[in-house]
């Protein structure tokens, strides 16, 4: 990572520039924002896989989750806790420029107003679903990830990784279902307790799956940022 290493004064006439500190953090940060907002985009379309009826974002919205375990394990809840905020900010300002961009006249030289419109179109009640979601998921994965760290400190990595993904995962989907339920199509409570049920065991069956993944991204991210 280069790293501006200028530490002239601005009293001296030269040009100065912030240092640019070396630490993973800010990459992990982006890549955190990326997957979330590209997973609310995909989940827009409805996939069925044999007798499984998801969205376009099964398999990647469990990643977003992974990398806030990475976040937290590695760089504390403060520090987790703000990527998850500028997550949600993030997702606040492109709904609101997909809004925007709808709304804006056509040219006439372009025919895709509707598709465009279909695509990125939003439906509110979705995305308060999906954003209530995300923030209270992501806060909670990261609280228990904490507490099990403050608890086990460095030792039993793995119980950190799965408790936290069980409880962040659980109030995600509950929280989203809940709220979503009546634009989905869900109207029963059996139809309402087996959505969640599903989307609950895929995403934490994803997690364990990839939990290897998970062991070498946090190892490799603590030797780059010279844990101790």
């Amino acid at each position: 990572m280069g790293v501006n290493t200028e530490s002239e004064s601005p009293k001296s006439g030269r040009a100065t520039f912030v240092p640019v500190q070396r630490s993973l953090y800010p990459m992990l940060v982006a890549l955190f924002v990326v997957v979330f907002i590209i997973s609310n985009i995909t989940a827009t379309k409805g996939v069925q896989i044999g007798p499984l009826v998801t969205d376009g974002a099964f398999f990647l919205f469990p990643v977003a989750y992974i990398l806030g375990d990475v976040l937290s394990e590695c760089f504390g809840f403060r520090a987790a806790r703000q990527a998850i905020y500028i997550g949600f900010g993030a997702m606040l300002l492109a709904i609101f420029s997909f809004l925007i961009a709808i709304a804006l006249p056509a040219a006439d030289f372009y025919p895709n107003q509707h598709e465009f419109a279909t695509t990125l179109g939003v439906v509110p009640q979705i995305v308060l679903a999906s954003l209530s979601g995300y923030l209270v998921g992501q806060l909670l994965n990261s609280w228990t990830l904490i507490k099990i760290k403050e608890r086990t400190g460095e030792k039993s990595l793995w119980a950190r990784l799965l408790g936290s993904t069980v409880i962040g995962e659980l109030g995600d989907t509950i929280l989203f279902c809940l709220i979503a339920a009546s634009v989905i199509g869900i109207s029963t409570t059996a139809d309402a307790l087996n959505y969640i049920a599903v989307g609950f065991v895929w995403k934490v069956s994803l997690e364990v799956v990839l939990l290897p993944v998970t062991y070498v991204v946090i190892s490799w991210v603590k030797k780059r940022e010279n844990y101790a």
